[in-house]
């Protein structure tokens, strides 16, 4: 049984108008019917199976002759692109009437006032990248054209017009580094389209040229194309930015625009794939929002320049996927921040999306007051910046649905299985009753990968007590000289220690790395007792012949993790390491129990096993080495054991928040301490 319910409703809903909504629903069924209508009087398209599986089909199997003729049925009229005329006309008509649009509609405007003085983008590099110019350039562009259209001053379409031609007069958009003309050609497809009608002629020909030239040729002119068939977030960003831009312009270049949706829709399937089976992401959180966002403006872009997205949405686990930010978010608000990414979490537009294409409103948890802190924080310069530069969309793509209750419709205890296996059990949806623990296994070698299987975080009370440090800085490391993208055990990648094991919160064995070929599996996972298991035997080959490591949810919230290892030598040593941000880390008199205190809260650690184990507090705030961030407010908490002559250690940790009321000294003794086997 799905653990996400889903609805299938056909489309997002972003107005409260009736006809609107009877036309967004519609449109992919009139499209379908007059394809049929030509094939019954002698059409060349000639569909492989009846009319509305252009629609349902997955993967994709849509001919170029069928995509031509949809392109050719385009309406040459702008804005076309996410919403039309009529769309935007009831956008504004709801805007004061609903308070979580007014916020939003209000924040872009004002920054869209604070962007009239700003000099428009330069082509500036920084290192290989372009990224960070393109980046604001679609955060400008969207921002003063969605002000255009949802207030009709001319001077936002004017200023719109200035940053695009600005951008468009660059040599080139960097595509050496693909994803700067991926999101380029996002920027300037949304600008011509949504200010066509404040343009001139010339202006038009110029911008439309580059979006044609600098963008969307490319793949077929060019050796500008491996990023085609890329199974990461490349191919979800840069078919999303190419296809919009081709269907900007597709009534002047109505053959390439074929060509792109034909390119798209058959490649971008494999990005896609890891969705499957339950909506899990293996690039973490942070890229989640950056790769399924775009995915989202993908089949968005399609359905409403086309009237059907070739059955992308029916990708295997896409129906579930918004859920996986309220999954992996605890109550300290973090997010459980595996592969290359911070713990932030900002608001996101494809979350409305989302929500209104399944009926899911449990997946906008938090998400108003996301928007309402960043409606307060935006100033001049976050304006001018690339800071969130999709969040206008979530205007259109908001319905009238007020967020759920995830404990309705969610679970407390979630496998989601996929390319890179996590588990999550959390106590309740009680935030400030909320226990909250991630657990992460998979392979370092992993997209965005890092050496950190068995490693977890934690909240309780509120409060984050187990961090991932998150990914280093890529500039920095790349302007060394050092290849931070080869995954090979003697990478410079594993010299960082953010991305090493001694940077997780997971086991070390004599100093050593992990395998990065290995792979940490799931061995066992309980909902109902709250229980995952990971095997990292795989992981510690060559070290150690197995290591496993148990993570419980007690009922009253309580955590404990048991560690069992055999086939080292002995005299291993073998270190067990915690993350914290914790003010203060006081172990007691004995060495075996460690009190963590941290904005008012505490949390207790206790170790039951080897007598020779006592706690210790590591400098993690210090770089190790000249190329490393400092990671300011960090330590760790740590012990270390040596194995025997039979080659085995086990342990295991109780964590007792303080208000479970066992965080006193002495309670975590009486825990549970059964093997694993007996689990």
């Amino acid at each position: 049984m799905s653990l996400f319910p889903t609805s299938n409703r056909p489309t997002g809903i972003f107005d409260t108008s009736i006809d609107a909504r009877i036309f967004r629903r519609c449109r992919p069924l009139a499209v379908a019917m007059f394809a049929w209508l030509l094939l019954l009087h002698g059409s060349h398209l000639t569909w492989a199976a009846g009319p509305g599986d252009v629609d349902t089909a997955y993967p994709p199997d849509a001919s170029i002759d069928q995509v031509r003729q949809l392109v050719d049925s385009i309406d040459p009229v702008h804005p076309r692109l996410f919403a039309d005329a009529e769309a935007f006309s009831t956008l504004k008509r709801s805007i004061a009437d609903d308070p979580l649009r007014k916020t939003l509609a209000d924040a872009v405007i004002r920054q869209a006032d604070w962007l009239a003085d700003t000099p428009p983008v330069r082509r500036q590099l920084e290192g290989r990248r372009l990224l960070d110019v393109s980046r604001t350039a679609l955060k400008r562009v969207l921002v003063l054209a969605t002000a255009y259209q949802i207030t009709d001053n001319a001077a936002y379409a004017d200023r719109c017009v200035v940053e695009m031609l600005a951008a468009a007069r660059f040599t080139d958009w960097n595509p050496s580094h693909f994803l700067d003309v991926g999101e380029m050609t996002l920027a300037l497809a949304i600008g011509y389209d949504w200010c066509f009608d404040a343009m001139t002629d010339d202006q038009r020909q110029q911008i439309r040229n580059a979006i044609v030239e600098k963008g969307v040729s490319l793949p077929f002119e060019t050796n500008h194309k491996g990023w085609v068939r890329a199974s990461n977030n490349w191919g979800q960003v840069c078919h999303a930015g190419l296809t919009a831009g081709a269907l900007a312009v597709a009534e002047d270049h109505p053959e390439l625009a074929a060509k792109t949706v034909k390119n798209a829709i058959d490649n971008v399937t494999r990005s896609m794939h890891v969705f499957a089976p339950e909506g899990c992401y293996p690039e973490g959180p942070g890229y989640w929002a950056y790769g399924t966002g775009f995915n989202v403006v993908l089949i968005d872009a399609l359905e409403t320049a086309l009237g059907t997205d070739f059955g992308l949405s029916h990708c295997p686990g896409f129906d579930k996927t918004g859920g996986y930010l309220t999954m992996v978010t605890g109550p300290s608000g973090e997010t459980f921040n595996y592969a290359d990414g911070g713990s932030g979490r900002s608001p996101q537009s494809c979350l409305f999306w989302f929500a209104s294409r399944f009926d899911q409103p449990a997946w906008l948890m938090g998400e108003t007051q996301r928007i309402q802190s960043y409606a307060e924080s935006v100033t001049p310069r976050s304006a001018a910046s690339s800071s969130n530069r999709l969040l206008p969309l979530a205007l259109i793509w908001q319905d009238d649905t007020s967020p759920g209750n995830p404990a309705d419709s969610l679970p407390l205890n979630w496998n989601p299985g996929g390319d890179v296996p996590i588990t999550v059990h959390r106590s309740s949806w009680d935030p400030q009753r909320q226990t909250f623990l991630g657990i992460k296994a998979g392979s370092p070698s992993a997209n965005h990968g890092n050496m950190d299987v068995g490693s977890f975080v934690l909240d309780a009370d509120t409060i984050r007590w187990a961090v991932d440090l998150g990914a280093e800085g890529y500039h920095g490391i790349e302007s060394r000289g050092m290849n931070l993208w080869d995954r090979s055990q003697n990478s410079d990648r594993w010299t960082i220690f953010r991305q090493s094991n001694a940077g997780h919160n997971t086991l070390v064995i004599n100093g050593q790395l992990q395998r990065a070929k290995g792979f940490g599996t799931i061995a066992k996972f309980d909902a109902k007792s709250a229980t995952t298991i990971v095997d990292m035997s795989d992981v510690y080959a060559g070290q150690a012949e197995s290591v496993r490591r148990g993570f419980r949810m007690l009922d009253d919230g309580s955590v404990i993790i048991r560690d069992e290892l055999s086939g080292l030598k002995p005299g291993d040593t073998v270190r067990w390491g915690m993350i914290t941000k914790a003010e203060k880390a006081d172990a007691d008199s004995t060495g075996r129990e460690m009190l963590l205190r941290q904005d008012g809260q505490s949390l207790r650690l206790t170790v039951d096993g080897p007598d020779d184990a006592p706690w210790q507090v590591i400098d993690t705030a210090t770089p190790r080495s000249e190329f490393d961030s400092p990671n300011r407010g960090t330590s760790m908490v740590a012990f270390e054991s040596a194995a025997g002559d039979d080659g085995t250690l086990a342990w295991t940790v109780h964590l007792a928040p303080g208000s479970t009321g066992n965080d006193q000294t002495g309670q975590g003794q009486r825990r549970q301490t059964s093997p694993l086997d007996r689990w």
